[in-house]
């Protein structure tokens, strides 16, 4: 645990008691502040409860008398499309309002720092797409060269829940927009932007505020050095303003599909292979097209991201070559599942919106996809040419039908359930063909999660494999 410093003393409220509601509360009390708590589900308060975290109705003004602090967690909205009622009373009583990103920038470094020999480290990584994949892909290249390491953030182990950090040691942090937008202390060591396409448009009021949200990584305090995606305007513009001059290498530029040219430090993926450049000369280049944990341009990109870092770390090319070779992927995320009579099965659940699942259908050359959902902002059009690999697909969700009749030039059966499409499609799927479950929507027309989505394919594969 990191305990939260700077609160010695003072009462800070907790609003959302899930995972990361009940590790902020813990830390807030490892390091003497009183915790006082509220969740708008009865079954968070009793858990809560349960663990000793006093309860205090943070949706009245009135509750905020003798509050220093307000923590919130990220899935509450704290500005569009409104403001979730105890964010606007703490604004009313003059109570600040920060995340757990925030209290965890400024607790990291502990007594003890000055002792080390060589400082512990941050990597936060941010984007619309492959951040997860990104994230846990630097982790295991560390770890794989004998460098310590922790993960966490978006990834499953809340920040405030990770160990105190040993000498050397390096934490890769995965954030979302939701919790770079409000958090009120972000300084990392080294910043990644891998990509940046329209999502959570609701929750930013539009593509300049998502924008704005994922840029405040890099603008609050000025990481040491900056990975960024140019394959998006937005990915070049903020290349050009965190550069003094052309070959300025706190800067890593990193692309999939093109020749990133320049003075520069660039790490770029085309036609398969990574090439990495350093005032424009080859440094090192690695063939991407065999290694099986990083299928298609999106996670070739991906690659050259978790590159860039572990560059910058001082690591050397042939390890972290070895260890993308040993990478296995993460769960939902171009999961290869199984094989059989020549037929691959992949698990891309993650592929939650239309720029998420066109790099999956770009991976495969013939595809029989899964795909439907809770259909997000934008539509369908986005698909582009991942579509010419499908040979059919098979539709889920609760609206099935109108989200086939989305799909142009392509030939689609209504299935409805995750059951009828995974039998259609292995039914129909030829030797060469992929299985590809990358819905380019949200879940919750059926399930909880995107998670359990996938959980649904893979156990409908196993049960007819």
């Amino acid at each position: 645990m990191i305990p939260v410093r700077g609160h010695e003393g003072q009462t800070v409220a907790v609003l959302g008691l899930g995972r990361s509601g009940r590790a902020t509360a813990a830390a807030l009390k490892a390091g003497g502040a009183d915790v006082v708590a509220w969740d708008d589900g009865p079954s968070g308060r009793e858990a809560a409860e349960a663990e000793g975290i006093a309860l205090r109705d943070l949706t009245r003004a009135s509750s905020y008398e003798g509050v220093s602090l307000l923590v919130t967690s990220p899935g509450i909205p704290h500005l569009y499309p409104a403001p979730h009622a105890a964010i606007a009373a703490a604004w009313e009583a003059g109570v600040p309002v920060d995340n757990d990103i925030g209290l965890f920038f400024r607790s990291f470094a502990a007594e003890g720092f000055e002792a080390f020999d060589t400082l512990p480290r941050i990597v936060a990584v941010t984007g619309s797409n492959g951040k997860s994949t990104t994230s846990a892909l630097i982790h295991h290249i560390l770890t794989e060269n004998g460098r310590p390491a922790q993960l966490a953030g978006n990834i499953g182990r809340g920040v405030l829940d990770l160990e105190p950090p040993h000498d050397g040691e390096v934490v890769v942090l995965e954030l979302s927009s939701y919790q770079t937008e409000l958090a009120r202390g972000l300084t990392p060591d080294i910043a990644v932007l891998t990509n940046l396409s329209p999502d959570h448009l609701d929750r930013h009021a539009g593509p300049g505020g998502y924008f704005a949200a994922k840029r405040r990584l890099f603008s609050e305090g000025g990481p040491d050095r900056a990975v960024i995606g140019v394959d998006e305007n937005e990915g070049r513009y903020l290349a050009n303003q965190l550069a003094t001059a052309a070959a300025d290498d706190r800067v890593i530029a990193i692309s999939s599909g093109r020749k990133l040219a320049g003075p520069g430090w660039n790490v770029f993926a085309r036609k398969g292979f990574l090439s990495e450049y350093r005032k424009g000369r080859q440094v090192a280049s690695v063939d991407l097209r065999d290694i099986p944990g990083l299928p298609g341009a999106h996670n070739h990109q991906n690659a050259c991201a978790a590159w860039a870092v572990a560059r910058a770390l001082g690591l050397g090319p042939r390890g972290i070559e070895a260890a993308l070779r040993s990478y296995g992927g993460l769960p939902h995320r171009s999961q290869r599942v199984a094989e059989k009579d020549g037929v691959a099965f992949v698990n891309d659940s993650k592929a939650t919106n239309v720029d998420a699942a066109a790099k999956a259908l770009a991976a495969f050359p013939r595809i029989r996809w899964i795909c439907g959902g809770l259909e997000k902002e934008g539509g369908l059009s986005g698909l582009g040419e991942g579509l010419g690999h499908v040979a059919k697909a098979y539709v889920i969700g609760r609206e099935a039908e109108a989200f086939a009749m989305k799909l142009s030039g392509v030939e689609a059966e209504v299935c409805g359930t995750m059951a009828r499409a995974v039998e259609r499609a292995m039914a129909e799927a030829e030797p060469g063909d992929t299985v590809l479950l990358a819905p380019a929507a949200a879940s919750f027309d059926q399930y909880d999660s995107f998670e359990k989505r996938g959980e649904d394919f893979v156990a409908q594969l196993r049960a007819r494999l």
